[in-house]
């Protein structure tokens, strides 16, 4: 079928912001004197887990089952706030840039006359902030299904499936772009065709499920993209 609009992950897909993500969670840690520091290699097994707060719960779990007790929720909530007020500081800045490919992409699809969309399980906040630091405009995207209003992360296909709600389209009339194993498996579940771009996080990632796989969008046209 003929498609008609295009539907973004975000984090790692518009741009590759979970370094980041992962630098805000460590200033954070160490506001709060918590001693904790998230490396690479440990953000990397971490971000298999989608949302920041749920991030935050798996590695209490599996690295301080001693702090799970009453009140912890409130706590992540709370540096979970934190951490997104570095983070969102520190993108609206532009020291985070689109990833080579994507403002053609967008400009071309606009040109196009295709509908364009965010599903993300980031925060609006988050998205606002990146798109204020690459000039990506929020009015070119007619929808933006993020965490705020669907707080099933993926790869459960809940932001996918509220984009689809707005957009009253069929799935086979879209095409999403994901970075992660996560994301496509979320958008094939809402019953999506869906493109993998991985990033530098999700480079080995499994691409089970994705139509094509481009690790460089620079290199890919909006007619191959849509097949």
């Amino acid at each position: 079928m003929e498609k008609h609009a295009l539907i973004f992950d975000v984090d790692g897909t518009l741009a590759e912001t979970e370094e980041a993500h992962r630098l805000a969670f460590n200033q954070t840690f160490a506001e709060y004197g918590l001693g904790w520091v998230w490396d690479q290699p440990l953000y990397g097994k971490l971000l298999k887990v989608s949302g920041g707060k749920e991030r935050i719960r798996a590695y209490v779990q599996d690295q301080h089952p001693d702090m799970l007790v009453p009140g912890l929720d409130l706590r992540i909530a709370t540096l979970h706030q934190r951490k997104t007020a570095i983070y969102t500081k520190a993108v609206a800045t532009g020291a985070i840039p689109l990833r080579p490919g994507i403002a053609r992409l967008v400009a071309e699809a606009r040109d196009a006359g295709l509908r364009l969309a965010i599903a993300t399980t980031t925060t609006r906040a988050n998205v606002l902030a990146l798109m204020q630091g690459t000039g990506l405009s929020p009015d070119w995207f007619e929808t933006m299904a993020c965490s705020d209003d669907a707080p099933v992360k993926k790869p459960d296909p809940q932001a996918y499936l509220l984009v689809l709600e707005r957009l009253k389209l069929p799935a086979d009339a879209c095409l999403t772009i994901e970075d992660s194993a996560n994301g496509v498996r979320a958008a094939r579940a809402a019953g999506l065709e869906v493109v993998m771009t991985p990033s530098a996080y999700t480079a080995r990632d499994k691409a089970d499920g994705a139509r094509s796989v481009w690790p460089d969008l620079e290199l890919v046209s909006l007619g191959q993209l849509l097949g």
